[in-house]
């Protein structure tokens, strides 16, 4: 769980929290690069949707919840469960479809859930988490918890039926949800100024009732105080919140996507002005919080921790053919 405030009366948590915070950054961007390398290497089957350059947006959101609160995440889910607490060798287990992934090698890349800390998991259909998203909310609203739900999705899901229909129904019950969508300007190939005749996708909340906002989702900072608001809301039984965070991806959609639809010059401009990471850098080092050596050996640290969990992953066994009929069925369950 990383912390992040604005000001801080205690310098030293402060400068703690702040370094959490970029490690797990880099934890999550270093891990998207050994998948990407692992696929191109043809260890890792199926397909995958990379995180890259959205990393703030998973520390600074799931990353400030409590283990007991619940997140639902999308296909581009990586980052979102590395905050959320699941563990880092379990996933790369399950998307080398090792027995001992989260999902017993059985899932893949979309799919990883770990209900131990809260994760419900990710969904390949696009736009399908937000009415799980409400069901849980109201479970949790029924049962007079203090738990909250956070609910991933991308700019293009916003278009689909089920995010106005889980809107509405958040709203008219006042369900503990945060809605916070990833507007990292494309629905697949499609811009998304191409998609909608609005000019920023948090005025949608507004047709429901519900408190929309739009922040600069490559800045940790901003991202913690926008999601920290409204769980906090949430939690007091003020309902919902849909936050629109303003974010990019490096990669393309998927595996097969050829980036013929945007220029090298748009993207290295991101990259050169808003990554999150070197931006959350630059205020470490312009705040004296750390020497420059000592984020680059964080980094370094990282680097070498992922190698050696890979390496220990691909000895992992693989299911046997007759584990496939376990967890098909209520009835049936590992054993």
């Amino acid at each position: 769980m990383v912390y992040l405030m604005g000001q801080s009366e205690n310098a030293d948590i402060y400068s703690v929290n702040v370094l959490e915070a970029y490690k797990e950054m880099w934890e999550i961007r270093i891990f998207e690069e050994a998948i990407q390398t692992l696929f191109d290497e043809g260890k890792m089957y199926g397909t995958m949707h990379l995180c890259i350059g959205q990393e703030a947006t998973a520390v600074g959101g799931a990353g400030i919840l409590r283990e007991s609160d619940w997140m639902l995440s999308t296909h581009r889910n990586h980052g979102h469960a590395i905050a959320k607490g699941t563990d880092r060798r379990a996933m790369f287990a399950e998307m080398l479809g090792k027995k001992t992934g989260t999902n017993g090698g059985k899932g893949g890349s979309m799919h990883i859930a770990d209900l131990e800390v809260g994760n419900l998991g990710s969904n390949g259909i696009v736009g399908g988490n937000f009415p799980i998203a409400a069901g849980a909310a109201l479970s949790a609203k029924m049962n007079h918890t203090d738990q909250v739900v956070l609910c991933y999705a991308g700019d293009g899901a916003t278009n689909e039926g089920s995010f106005h229909e889980a809107l509405n129904l958040a709203s008219i019950w006042q369900l503990p949800v945060v809605y916070l969508i990833e507007n990292n300007q494309y629905g697949m190939s499609s811009a998304i100024e191409r998609m909608v005749n609005i000019d920023r996708l948090a005025e949608r909340g507004k047709s429901y009732g519900i408190e929309g906002v739009t922040i600069d989702g490559n800045d940790v900072f901003e991202v913690n105080q926008a999601v920290s608001a409204a769980v906090e809301k949430a939690r007091r039984g003020d309902g919902p919140t849909l936050i629109e965070a303003i974010t990019y991806r490096y990669k393309g959609h998927s595996k097969s996507d050829k980036l013929l639809y945007r220029s090298e010059e748009e993207c290295h401009y991101w990259m050169e002005n808003h990554d999150p990471i070197l931006r959350l850098e630059h205020y470490i080092l312009k705040e004296k919080l750390a020497e420059k050596a000592v984020l680059e050996e964080v980094a370094l640290a990282v680097q070498q921790e992922t190698e050696a969990m890979i390496h220990s992953v691909l000895n992992d066994p693989e299911p046997t053919p007759e584990e496939l009929w376990l967890d098909v069925y209520a009835e049936g369950g590992r054993s």
